[in-house]
């Protein structure tokens, strides 16, 4: 094995992967003999993860593997089947070319399917579920060299769809499709906080999709709603008055980055993310992070990290409010409850921003909070079990379907000792 690890960062560039050897297998064949002879392997995608989840001594990129492209869509069984490279834009082309849609779309279309639903990564909507709960299949190479699908109607499929990287390279997901629809997009400026606390359902049910920006201060600074046309033409919402212009969620950033606003009619694919593919996304040179808490702590919870403003607001860039609906994946932030995601988008301080996501924990530790796993945050495995009651099946899963450990990385050991 090389001595120096490859010259690689994450997306956002801090982090440095520490591997020391990418494959780019050719065939289905490479990669399973690279997978049954790996010590140590995970997969490299699009990059868009802030700590070292995807590290390993050896990395592996799918997509000079065949197939890796492919996008097959089936309009009887109401399924499209993906490889491992596909980005969502990719996969939105081609679902829109066939009148079709996902229910749900990543913020940034940038990102790769199957490292999007492997983190539990998500949307914003009360009635949508995170992007993980589109899978009706998953098929993957092991680390004994065997390819296994995993399929609705199977036990493990629950289990296996939010992965982590550590049940095997994925190689292909089926994804739930639905006809195409559109939608209309209109942020609203200038809410009160006192206004958001007393009508928080209804703001976050003003649309399909509905996300706040803030940055802990005096007042929200947007409410971006997602609407059908026929509900698009509210003139205020609790108080906030609809933007008169293009606008960016980060402070200062270039508003030509960002899918159409203003009420204009778009297909779902241009109205559910934030960004428009090609343009940048938020602000690149950042640091994320995420905690989940039950719908019914989502007010105190914001009460509790408004304390700490003084604190936190000279590292943040952005905030953001989201929903997402319960479902039954047993990794899955929204396991079991309707929940509400606090989403930071940190300045890139790489010691600063560790001390304050140690002290947003602290926070939210009344409310069981959940981490977003692609994202940073310092909790570790005797914290993170409790609030995840299927975990030993995961961990059982995992022994079954790597019990070479090849999969199995520091990031995985430290964060839930499976």
């Amino acid at each position: 094995m090389p001595d120096k690890p490859i010259a690689l960062t994450n997306w956002a560039g801090n982090h440095t992967y520490a591997a020391r050897e990418l494959h780019r297998p050719r065939s289905l064949d490479e990669l399973r003999r690279l997978a049954a002879g790996a010590g140590s392997l995970r997969v490299l995608g699009t990059r868009h993860t802030f700590t070292d989840i995807g590290d390993a001594r050896a990395l592996v990129a799918l997509d000079e593997l065949p197939g890796a492209g492919e996008v097959v869509v089936d309009a009887d069984a109401s399924t499209v089947t993906v490889g491992a490279a596909v980005t969502y834009a990719q996969l939105a082309a081609r679902l829109d070319a066939a009148g079709l849609a996902l229910a749900n779309m990543a913020s940034l279309p940038h990102i790769a399917v199957v490292g999007a639903v492997g983190t539990a990564t998500h949307g914003s909507g009360d009635a949508l579920g995170n992007l993980a709960t589109a899978v009706r299949a998953i098929e993957l190479v092991t680390s004994g060299g065997e390819v296994v699908r995993i399929a609705d109607g199977s036990p493990d499929l629950a289990g296996a769809v939010v992965h982590l990287g550590a049940l095997g390279v994925v190689t292909r997901l089926t994804l739930a499709v639905i006809p195409a629809y559109t939608l209309c997009q209109r942020v609203y400026v200038r809410m009160e906080w006192d206004a958001l606390e007393a009508g928080f359902d209804q703001i976050m049910g003003a649309g399909y999709s509905v996300s706040v920006f803030h940055r802990l201060g005096a007042r929200v600074r947007e409410v971006w709603v997602k609407s059908t046309p026929e509900e698009s033409d509210r003139m205020e919402l609790f108080g906030a008055a609809p933007a008169l212009s293009q606008r960016h969620p980060v402070p200062g950033a270039d508003p030509l980055n960002c899918t159409a606003q203003l009420g204009v009619p778009g297909p779902w694919s241009q109205r559910l993310p934030h960004f428009q593919a090609g343009f940048r996304p938020s602000a690149g040179a950042e640091i994320q992070s995420e905690w989940f808490v039950a719908r019914q702590h989502a007010t105190a919870a914001l009460t509790a990290l408004r304390q700490l403003a003084g604190t936190l607001r000279p590292l943040i860039l952005v905030c953001e409010l989201r929903s997402v609906a319960a479902d039954e994946l047993w990794l899955s932030p929204s396991h079991g409850r309707d929940s509400v995601a606090l989403h930071f988008t940190w300045r890139r301080d790489r010691q600063a921003v560790p001390a304050a996501c140690a002290l947003v924990e602290r926070a939210l530790a009344p409310f069981a909070a959940r981490t977003h796993w692609g994202k940073l945050f310092t909790a570790q495995a005797a914290e993170i079990a409790p609030h995840y009651p299927r975990l030993a099946e995961f961990a059982r899963l995992r022994e079954r379907l790597d019990p070479r450990r090849a999969f199995v990385n520091p990031w995985l050991e430290r964060t839930l000792a499976v």
